[in-house]
């Protein structure tokens, strides 16, 4: 693991040279980090297409008009048919909901949809599909490859305006994209 250990809770930069296209200019939030792996939601890239009342109508849930402007991400490449609802932590019972640091959960049950379909949801949430997955020292390979740079997480990168959440993740670290490299050195 990186020098960093435990990265949970915090979110990961896509530098500008990320070589797989499904990560430009992303922001990721990690929502677990081990010796085992990580896994992470993407939480700035709007999943083309799928609005939270269309997807609520191909899982058979009646739709009442609560959140129906609820954003739906694309959450990462493994699993794009899997559901996971990002969260503040105090807002949703525990039980089906995973702590991921930073005041936030992932829940990821059909009563959170239900819920959010009806109104009675929390009030702020995001939607993701699919999630980020890397295998046993593949996150921390990135990391030392210059792919990522590591920041604190703040919730408006998950719950503001996507198109804006990159720039703010590197405003937040002093960090001009124009002045940075995809190259790695030493000094």
């Amino acid at each position: 693991m990186t020098d960093e250990s435990d990265l949970t809770g915090k979110i990961l930069i896509a530098m500008p040279e990320m070589g797989d296209q499904r990560f430009q200019r992303s922001v990721v939030l990690i929502c677990a980090h081990s010796e085992e792996g990580a896994m992470g939601i993407i939480l700035n890239q709007p999943m083309r297409g799928m609005v939270f009342p269309k997807l609520l109508e191909m899982l058979g849930i009646e739709d009442s008009g609560g959140n129906a402007d609820l954003p739906v991400r694309t959450g990462g490449p493994v699993e794009p048919v899997r559901g996971f609802v990002l969260h503040p932590h105090h807002e949703v019972d525990p039980e089906g909901s995973m702590d991921v640091g930073s005041g936030l959960a992932l829940t990821t049950t059909r009563d959170i949809l239900v819920d959010l379909a009806e109104g009675r949801g929390p009030a702020k949430a995001i939607l993701a599909l699919g999630y980020s997955g890397w295998g046993p020292g593949q996150l921390d390979d990135e990391i030392r490859a210059n792919g990522w740079l590591i920041a604190d997480m703040d919730p408006d990168y998950a719950f503001g305006e996507p198109d804006a959440a990159w720039m703010r993740a590197l405003g937040s670290l002093g960090v001009d994209p124009l002045s940075l490299s995809g190259a790695a050195g030493r000094a």
